[in-house]
């Protein structure tokens, strides 16, 4: 089944807000509706499988493992309808060109990525993908501190907060970083 239209669809917010279990909804609903669905991942994401998006929770779906953002438009078959992208903060700039172009030619893409990094600054390609989506869905995650809404990620390093000059990109998941609301969210320069 092919779309009339292409769209670019996003799904962010902190660690631990559901992002990937909601794109892998996405993608089974595809799936049950006879869409061909291809999913996209870095290669550098290997917490939990190599070939597979997963979920904090478990939940999984297939998907290709990539060095960059180019590589996907030869690995798109050409009767794929819907391409699924985990994890966008990580890809190269040139990611958002490749969304553009799939969904100008009528692919539904589903964007799923981090909005912000633990520094609590806008991450990567995604501010770029909040402004250029169709549609937008921002999920929060839960307070380990306090059990309010949580929307950023904290990072830790030996049980303190990491330093603002620390690197950007450290790939982990429970045992480096938890969610955060704004008042407990600390990044110490």
């Amino acid at each position: 089944m092919r779309h009339k239209h292409g769209m670019i669809e996003v799904v962010c917010g902190s660690m631990f807000s559901g992002k990937t279990e909601e794109l892998i909804r996405r993608l089974v609903r595809a799936t049950i509706a006879r869409q061909k669905v291809q999913v996209f991942k870095p290669a550098i994401d290997i917490r939990y499988a190599e070939r597979e998006v997963a979920s904090h929770t478990g939940s999984t779906f297939d998907a290709i493992p990539i060095q960059n953002a180019a590589e996907i438009l030869d690995k798109v078959d050409a009767d794929t309808t819907v391409v699924g992208l985990d994890e966008a903060q990580f890809f190269d700039s040139e990611i958002v060109n490749v969304a553009q172009a799939l969904s100008d030619r009528g692919a539904r893409v589903i964007v799923a990525g981090l909005d912000m990094d633990f520094r609590g600054e806008p991450f990567g390609s995604m501010p770029v993908f909040l402004a250029k989506a169709e549609t937008v869905l921002k999920l929060r995650a839960i307070c380990m501190v306090c059990g309010e809404d949580a929307s950023r990620t904290q990072r830790l390093v030996d049980g303190r907060p990491a330093r603002y000059d620390e690197p950007i990109v450290v790939v982990g998941a429970s045992e480096m970083y938890e969610a955060r609301c704004r008042v407990h969210h600390e990044v110490p320069r």
